[in-house]
């Protein structure tokens, strides 16, 4: 059933699609009101509702058969509270935008994604991460949200809250986000260098070696191809013979053959944080766009063996990647981040776009990395058992009673989240 008595403004810029295009979005009517009072009377309206962000989720845990509402139409806020060093937003910005005007006020966010056109409030309750092992994912700098609840009231917590730290990672099951608060710091600057040809058993020393790293390959080699090395600006240059790699002379894109003009500056160029951290610029096309995407979450001691667990699985892999990315993060306290009380070590996969070749995939990596216990990207695509799925994380039942608690009626709820999390 769809809400009744709502004026929302044109849906024509409401998504009918996922980024990659993957998902056709099953919803019966689209929305994209102006203010939160239309917004809080469409959910109290509506038997069943989802918020869309960016859509970069590569599955169908944002769909729903009910209303589809983008958030893109309230008004913007960026909200400095210099005191608490905090910044509150709306939660549909871009953090590429929010990333600018935070700069041009002298602060910065601990770190970015590889992408800056996600949505605050898409990134964070899928959990979404930069590199970098001594920062967690943007989840972790999460200091308070702002949620319309199933009921239509708008709820306010922060982390006092009891409850908090199982909100955060909420995947869009409690409530419509309308604002997140999060933490800054003073801004900074960073070059940007990349290394070729990284034998693998320097591979540890290599993710703990700058601010944020990024390793790639293809998995044709037994060497990493590129190691992309984000370094504060004040710190030396990497020796010509780092670690037994080449620098590379001219600018790259994590996958052989795009343009190296949609990614952010290279070869030691310095610039402040939000123009280095991501990979991609803010004004071109992220990735490669046709495409699909997996991740998983493993400890940060086991690097080396989920990496080589993978190895007889290299013919396979393959002929259906464009690129695999190699990252650490820092472990958290919330219920649902894939980094719960785990440091991290993620193997991230981006697919051709052709489901039916990548799906026994995923199944034969997943099946493989299942002695380390990985737990998935919310937002990407997994084929992972949900009883298994549920053991992995320690406050799972937890999660699953404030889902119960928050959304009895099932108003946010979603056929993946049903899987997921059955009632």
């Amino acid at each position: 059933m769809t809400a009744q008595g709502s004026h929302a403004a044109s849906t024509t810029d409401v998504p009918r699609r996922n980024w990659a295009g993957n998902v056709r979005y099953a919803a019966k009517a689209f929305h994209r009101p102006t203010s939160v009072d239309e917004l809080r009377r469409l959910v109290a309206g509506s038997s069943r509702i989802r918020a869309v962000g960016s859509g970069h989720s590569f599955n169908r845990i944002g769909d729903t058969d009910g209303d589809l509402v983008s958030l893109a139409g309230l008004p913007p806020v960026v909200e400095v509270d210099h005191e608490r060093g905090q910044v509150t937003v709306s939660g549909a910005l871009r953090y590429g935008d929010v990333a600018r005007q935070l700069h041009t006020q002298g602060y910065a966010l601990a770190n970015l994604a590889s992408l800056p056109h996600i949505s605050v409030a898409g990134a964070v309750a899928t959990a979404t991460h930069g590199s970098g092992q001594t920062h967690g994912n943007l989840a972790s700098a999460v200091a308070g949200l702002e949620l319309v609840t199933a009921d239509g009231d708008l709820l306010r917590v922060d982390r006092d809250a009891d409850t908090f730290a199982g909100m955060v990672v909420g995947l869009g099951a409690l409530g419509l986000v309308t604002r997140v608060t999060v933490d800054v710091v003073p801004t900074f600057a960073l070059r940007q260098y990349v290394r070729l040809d990284l034998d693998r058993t320097a591979l540890d020393e290599a993710l703990g070696s700058a601010y944020s790293v990024s390793v790639f390959t293809d998995f044709r080699e037994p060497r990493l191809r590129e190691v992309w090395r984000k370094q504060l600006a004040d710190q030396p240059p990497p020796p010509a013979d780092w670690l037994g790699t080449t620098a590379a002379d001219q600018p790259r894109h994590p996958v052989l053959g795009m343009p190296a003009e949609n990614c952010t500056p290279q070869l030691g160029e310095p610039g402040p944080w939000h123009e280095r951290l991501p990979h991609f610029k803010l004004g071109f096309t992220p990735s490669s766009g046709d495409e699909l995407q997996s991740e998983y979450h493993v400890a940060r001691t086991a690097a080396a063996d989920a990496l080589a667990a993978l190895d007889d699985l290299a013919d396979l892999i393959a002929p259906v990647l464009l690129v695999s990315e190699l990252r650490t993060v820092a472990a958290d306290e919330l219920w649902l981040s894939p980094n719960y009380r785990r440091d991290s070590f993620v193997l991230h996969f981006t697919w051709v776009d052709d489901t039916a070749a990548v799906l026994p995939v995923v199944a034969a990596v997943e099946e493989r990395l299942a002695p380390f216990a990985p737990r998935p990207h919310w937002g990407k695509v997994f084929v992972t058992d949900p009883v298994e799925l549920s053991a992995r994380y320690p406050r799972y039942a937890d999660f699953a009673a404030l889902l119960a608690d928050l959304d009895p009626k099932g108003t946010f709820r979603t056929d993946a989240l049903d899987r997921y999390f059955p009632r």
